[in-house]
């Protein structure tokens, strides 16, 4: 099999389950996969290698291939094309639902011929143990057994395997009309093998699964393009979903570099409460009630406790011990070391998880979702802890590992949280004392106003004392502390164009100006662009935001996906793929822009503090 030519980001397209998800190259190469869940060791690593941690390679032999790829539509089943001088084949690849065991994980690739007839290459080299552990492997009537300590995988195709230097290898003839099925079936080492659905059935059911999903949304009018990128969005926010608790992760990868060869390199496997209110407003804007709930009660379970102890993120169980450490056996994507496993950051203190847990259930009072009588006294105990600590310096939205500091965005969150308290009062029959609670989201404006804003510089910035910028701040008119039009936020709007736009794109804060402990560049972060066309919306700037916001739609590779950052530069994808962040400010921007009354608009419909909040 011909080497595979340099891999970009976005050469990837992803499958999944709901229990886990796997990364397809356009080489018809699945290079990242973890089983059976998501955060689990991954068996297939060569994305942060190379073919030696691990991968699935099913393509043509020839050397000159020509290659597109969709998913089928309104569908996570992915079809790759590939055309040679002999002939065409298609390659299927999706990942069939287990609602039974979610133990039992299922990878399903069929090839099958279109025209003339293509030699294929048949490569797959497993490597439990993020890319380390070599199995021992055992052929089977129906293919190979593969075990090493937990972890049990077995193949079903019928080919002519050989073992070749500790890898898998096969190559076999396709014609047109053939089919030739194959099945990577996990298991835990100590349970027998499960069955292994007809593949044709399975991915029928498949289909028509996704089919009947995606016929739920309820989208507002909009042009045909957005509205292909809003349903693909939504689609990859499912795919991102932990079915058995409703956790949704921020992404499926790890160490996908922010810039490359850099140490940027992040652990995303886990759920983050700061997505929790922009992640619920995209699944009720888009009519997702059943996946609203589901993310609710999962969030629920997961602040529980201690009002002192809430984290910044949470394990897709919720899972609060997430030790980070670094894989020195992988050698990074393209470079970029080191590799990482956990994320040291949910040990950080950071003010503003209060405010986004407030907002998320705030939203969820306003849709109506099943209430939690629960909740409530836990929501008390939460404001009660705040009022205590919000004027503390922490590690702010970016998590930066530098020294602490009093951040804005960390303060106007906190703004939000007693804001929401106020309205559960006042609009949804709550109990609590509704006028202290006024008096300390008063005092928290009236501070945010004097320390935040520097008049000199007309600007609102990142924390108190400093000049830096801060993306963070352009949620000031979403959440209602602010209008768009008050001068001091559409100043703050002026110094984010002049001061972290590069080639059209936002970047999160000003990395040249703070020290966030980590160093390194990174790329234009995906999710505050969209947040700038939310400002521009609410300011009325609708040429402008309908501009940024189409630009953004052509940031996505083939096939819809985006991951967390894009440097403009080498015009290329950066960070963890595909990111859930930037999915779901495309979703909330589109809704915002198709309807003028998207949760922008829904969050932010007053003028001063203790305003209405409207209903989502």
């Amino acid at each position: 099999m011909p080497a595979a030519p340099p891999r970009r980001i976005e050469d990837y397209a992803l499958i999944g389950n709901m229990l886990s998800a796997a990364l397809v190259g356009r080489d018809g190469s699945m290079d990242w996969l973890c089983l059976p869940r998501f955060d689990s060791p991954a068996c297939f690593a060569a994305l942060l290698g190379d073919e030696r941690h691990g991968r699935w390679r099913v393509a043509p032999a020839a050397i000159e291939v020509q290659v597109s790829r969709r998913y089928l539509a309104d569908s996570a089943v992915l079809e790759t094309r590939f055309q040679t001088a002999t002939g065409v084949v298609t390659l299927t690849d999706f990942m069939p639902r287990n609602d039974e065991d979610p133990a039992h994980v299922d990878v399903v690739r069929i090839v099958a011929g279109v025209e003339g007839e293509v030699e294929m290459q048949f490569d797959l080299t497993v490597r439990f143990a993020h890319g380390c552990t070599v199995p021992w492997v055992q052929r089977k009537d129906y293919g190979l057994g593969m075990v090493a300590g937990p972890d049990a995988i077995e193949l079903h195709a019928d080919l002519p395997l050989e073992g070749r230097g500790m890898s898998t290898r096969a190559r076999f003839t396709v014609r047109a009309g053939d089919r030739v099925p194959m099945t990577l079936a996990y298991h835990p080492s100590n349970r027998r093998p499960h069955f292994v659905d007809d593949r044709e059935e399975s991915l029928e059911r498949t289909v028509l699964w996704w089919h009947d999903w995606v016929s739920r949304a309820t989208l507002p009018p909009m042009p045909p393009a957005w509205r292909g990128a809003v349903v693909r969005s939504l689609i990859t926010l499912k795919l991102l979903t932990y079915a058995p608790t409703g956790a949704i992760v921020a992404a499926p990868t790890t160490s996908l570099p922010e810039a490359i060869g850099g140490p940027r390199n992040w652990d995303y496997r886990y759920c983050w409460v700061r997505d929790s209110a922009l992640t619920l407003y995209a699944l009720l804007n888009a009519g997702y009630r059943e996946e609203a709930q589901h993310w609710r009660q999962w969030l629920m379970r997961a602040v529980a406790g201690s009002p002192n102890q809430l984290q910044i993120m949470y394990g897709i169980g919720g899972e609060r011990w997430l030790p980070e450490y670094e894989l020195p056996w992988l050698p990074g994507f393209e470079g970029s070391r080191p590799v990482r496993v956990g994320n040291g950051a949910a040990g950080q203190m950071q003010i503003d998880v209060y405010g986004e847990l407030m907002d998320t259930l705030h939203a969820a009072r306003c849709a109506e979702l099943q209430p939690n009588a629960e909740g409530w006294s836990m929501q008390k105990s939460l404001l009660a802890h705040l009022e205590t600590v919000w004027r503390e310096p922490d590690q702010g939205i970016w998590e930066t590992r530098g020294p602490a500091r009093a951040y804005t965005h960390s303060r106007l969150m906190a703004w939000v949280a007693f804001d929401r308290a106020v309205a559960a009062v006042e609009h949804h029959g709550r109990d609590g004392p509704v006028e202290h609670w006024r008096e300390v989201r008063d005092a928290i404006h009236a501070d945010i106003c004097a320390h935040g804003f520097d008049p000199t510089l007309g600007t609102f910035v990142q924390y108190y004392g400093g000049q830096s910028l801060d993306a963070g701040l352009l949620l000031m008119p979403q959440v209602g502390f602010l209008p768009a039009t008050d001068p001091r936020v559409a100043g703050t709007i002026a110094a984010i164009e002049r001061g972290l736009m590069q080639n059209g794109l936002v970047q999160r804060y000003s990395t040249g100006a703070t020290d966030d402990g980590v160093g390194g560049q990174e790329g234009a972060f995906l999710a505050c662009s969209f947040w700038l066309a939310d400002a521009y919306v609410l300011a009325g700037r609708h040429r402008d935001a309908v501009a940024l916001f189409e630009r953004l739609l052509g940031l996505c590779n083939d096939v819809g996906l985006l991951s967390e950052e894009y440097d403009m530069q080498a015009g290329r994808q950066l960070g963890n793929f595909p990111q859930a962040f930037s999915h779901i400010g495309l979703i909330n921007t589109a809704h915002n822009l198709a309807t003028a009354q998207g949760p922008a608009r829904q969050r932010a419909a007053r003028s001063a503090p203790g305003g209405r909040a409207q209903k989502v």
